[in-house]
Parts: structure tokens; sequence; C-alpha cells
């Protein structure tokens, strides 16, 4: 993918650190030519701009102990959306929380350990003010997933 406020270098670097964050500033030299000092002045800069956002891991769910993903779509009471949006996002359960264009509603990602987790956290749905409607999904596959921004 490329980006128009980025150089073919910088956009090959994020690539090469988006597949493997691992990879020394030598090594990523190598891979785009350059040294290892021209290296990291690149991505101290990417990261003073704010284009780096964080360095962090993926952790596959399904080997952590958490075997369902689920997806929720929440349809809330207008004047109580930052309210539920607030305490979805403190739930441990809960991964990612969007607020969605349209009526009223929140998209949802859920990491649970099995129906009877699903079950139990329905019901802690159900006790928040302000939720009016509930829709869940399970996810069956995985085609194409990004973890951020995978370039």
């Amino acid at each position: 993918m490329q980006f128009k406020n980025l150089d073919k270098t910088d956009t090959l670097i994020l690539k090469y650190l988006s597949e493997n964050g691992r990879l020394s500033n030598a090594e990523l030299g190598r891979l785009v030519n350059l040294t290892r000092a021209a290296v990291r002045e690149r991505i101290n800069e990417l990261i003073n701009d704010g284009v780096i956002d964080r360095f962090t891991i993926i952790v596959n769910p399904l080997k952590a102990g958490k075997m369902l993903s689920m997806f929720f779509n929440i349809e809330v009471e207008w004047p109580k959306l930052q309210q539920v949006a607030d305490e979805l996002i403190a739930a441990e359960e809960i991964t990612n929380v969007y607020q969605m264009s349209g009526k009223p509603h929140l998209h949802v990602h859920a990491l649970l350990d099995n129906p009877e987790h699903v079950e139990q956290y329905l019901k802690k749905l159900q006790a928040i003010e302000g939720i009016v409607d509930v829709q869940s999904e399970v996810l069956i596959a995985r085609y194409k997933e990004r973890g951020g921004l995978l370039i």
C-alpha cells in the first residue's frame, strides 16, 4: 500500500516492520539499502510524525484460550451513547468498540471463552442502561485480518 505522505523507502520500512517488528535497524537497512543509522533516523521521524503510533505484538486468541470471537451490533439511546461506550470499553472481554453511522449503534468485538461465557456476557449487556437491542454473531473463519494497519 502506498501513502501519499510517505516515500517508497518509508513505506518499505513500515511494510517490513509490520511483518516482523523484531527486525534490527541493521537488518532493515540491508532490506531497504540504507545504513543502520539512516534507518534509525527514519523510524524516529515516523514516530515523531505520529505515523508509527506504537510497537506491539499480535496475540493469537485461540492459542491463548479465547475460543469464541464475537461481534455485537448494539443499538443504544442517543443520550446514553457515550455512557454505554465507556462501559463497554472498560469490559475485559471487549477488544474494539466503534460508533457506526445510521441509527445510534455501536459495533463491538469481544473474545470469549466458551458458550457459557457468551451467555453470561449477553446478560451483562442486557443490564447496561441505555442499550435498546443487541444482535450478536460468532466469527466462523478469518480470511483476512489486520492488527492495526499492515502495509
